[in-house]
């Protein structure tokens, strides 16, 4: 059995109800939760540093490589 990743990397885009707290294309990391997932909510880590949850329709999973996505989460 594969162990799935706790953090990955996502993007906004729709940040409606949340301007402040979201950026519409911007890359987050997304804390895995999976009770969030089937309430259709996704925990982001958003611009307070904290982790919230969010519909997850406002974001969509991004690929890259390994070395780029390590030193994303690095700088998170």
């Amino acid at each position: 059995m594969s162990k799935l990743p706790s953090k990955q990397l996502v993007v906004c885009v729709n940040n409606k109800g949340y301007p402040a707290s979201l950026e519409k294309r911007k890359i987050y990391v997304e804390v895995r939760d999976p009770l969030a997932g089937k309430q259709g909510l996704a925990r982001i880590i958003d611009e307070s540093g904290e982790d919230y949850l969010y519909p997850k329709t406002f974001f969509r999973s991004i690929a890259l490589p390994q070395s780029i996505k390590k030193a994303v989460l690095a700088a998170a």
